[in-house]
């Protein structure tokens, strides 16, 4: 396996059984594991064991998940976390996905497809040292980035616009990252969601299509007409501006 000898992996569930299994395939997949029961005991392990990544559910006891996602992403912006819940309608999705977390995955989930997740998200992990287009390393070295009237400030994670400041996620961060990257290259919606979620194989999510609305409402004079953010017919997305 790679990148998975010692890379610690925290699982933040209150059952017992599907902690138990989880902890059981992704030690047989060479991960160090470990189970926090509840919100607040999730909280301690993520300081105290410091994981390379936390599968979190969002019903837990004392603390629910939400709650503790957005504790962490006030100290860690970079940590990935994939939620793991039995709420996957697309409110709870956007939801998570606006606190910050990096994938969502309902139950009941395909293992093998959870086990490539998690993998792909520790592979990202690393990407900063990566030199691949894909991987968005050199805006990744970029404080600021201005286009349209707008500039993008990466260290505080904001963006002044038309519409004043707006407080961007760590996933509307990465997914800017990955247009910027990639400027005046089109870009498959399948590969935005392999290189910005770690979806692997044929989805039908509407996760990118969901981001594309907020980034042209944020970024663009007339989101319904976009110059920066544009659709590809039967192709994708394109980022470009003069």
């Amino acid at each position: 396996m790679k990148q998975t000898e010692k890379r610690r992996i925290l699982i933040v569930e209150d059952d017992t059984h599907i902690a138990e299994g989880l902890k059981l395939n992704l030690t047989l997949q060479g991960y160090e594991t470990a189970i926090a029961g509840s919100g607040t005991e999730g909280l301690r392990m993520w300081k105290d064991w410091n994981p390379a990544l936390i599968v979190l559910d969002i019903m837990l006891p004392a603390l629910d998940g939400l709650s503790v996602l957005r504790h962490i992403r006030l100290k860690d912006e970079r940590l990935p976390i994939l939620i793991l819940s039995a709420k996957g309608a697309p409110d709870d999705r956007i939801k998570g996905f606006s606190c910050g977390v990096d994938d969502y995955l309902a139950k009941p989930f395909n293992l093998a497809e959870f086990l490539l997740r998690v993998e792909r998200l520790l592979t990202r992990s690393f990407w900063g040292h990566d030199h691949s287009a894909a991987s968005a390393s050199d805006p990744a070295e970029v404080k600021q980035y201005a286009f349209g009237g707008n500039t993008i400030d990466f260290t505080t994670m904001t963006a002044e616009t038309r519409q004043g400041t707006i407080h961007l996620t760590e996933q509307e961060v990465r997914l800017l990252k990955i247009f910027i990257a990639n400027r005046g290259k089109p870009l498959t919606r399948k590969t935005l969601l392999e290189v910005g979620w770690g979806y692997s194989g044929v989805t039908m999510t509407r996760t990118v299509d969901i981001f594309l609305v907020r980034l042209r409402k944020y970024f663009e004079e007339d989101p319904q007409n976009p110059i920066y953010f544009r659709s590809l017919r039967s192709v994708g997305y394109l980022f470009d501006h003069p």
